[in-house]
């Protein structure tokens, strides 16, 4: 029953880790961290990516334009770009180290010890993934909150607002805070124990080899 609940726990760690590594990198790539309505014409909309801005107006539809230069962008946008970029690295990276140690896995079954630390390091990869995708996305609206109710500009001067990409990293970074958690608990939960009367095929050799060795001992 431990055994069970223990893998039932490694694939809702995993399930909630490739969740939130999708979102993250859709998060990353989605120009919608920041939208604007503007009240003067209200059928065209702008929205602003870490890549991109982007109009949309009922006649044309969208037309997008790639940010010119790196350099030339904020300073969120630009640290946002190196830790989504890290985020989605590590998040792929910890997916692929715990689908290794997942119990399931019949790959390096004798080698249980191996596949624990395997959780382990997984769990901690997806854990900063989590976290470095928090980090940006809660810069940019924080950023985004300042710039909104800042005295200083004109109360005509449209305001920028959160957009949906936003409350997608927040759901990314929260599912593999999770996902991670999770995993690293499996692995650090104790394993069940043995069954009385169920031998694995090494014990069940090891048993073989002493019966035989005392038997030619009393032959001797």
């Amino acid at each position: 029953m431990a055994l069970v609940f223990k893998r039932a726990i490694q694939c809702v760690g995993l399930s909630l880790s490739l969740l939130g590594w999708v979102l993250s990198c859709l998060t990353n790539y989605l120009p919608h961290w920041k939208n604007l309505n503007l009240d003067l014409n209200e059928m065209e909309n702008w929205t602003m990516g870490l890549w991109k801005t982007c109009v949309i107006q009922e006649e044309v539809g969208r037309q997008c334009k790639d940010f010119d230069s790196f350099l030339a962008l904020p300073t969120e946008l630009r640290i946002s770009r190196i830790l989504m970029f890290l985020s989605n690295g590590l998040g792929f990276l910890g997916l692929l180290v715990s689908g290794f140690g997942l119990d399931c896995l019949r790959i390096g079954e004798r080698q249980q010890d191996l596949k624990r630390r395997l959780l382990v390091l997984g769990g901690i990869l997806l854990w900063t993934s989590g976290v470095t995708a928090l980090i940006p996305v809660s810069w940019v609206a924080h950023m985004t909150v300042q710039e909104f109710w800042d005295d200083s500009i004109p109360e005509i001067v449209p305001r920028w607002e959160f957009g949906e990409a936003l409350f997608l990293g927040w759901s990314a970074g929260l599912c593999l805070l999770l996902g991670g958690c999770l995993l690293h608990c499996a692995a650090c939960s104790v394993s069940a124990p043995r069954v009385p009367g169920h031998y694995t095929v090494a014990d069940m050799q090891d048993h073989c080899q002493q019966l035989e060795m005392k038997h030619t001992n009393l032959e001797l």
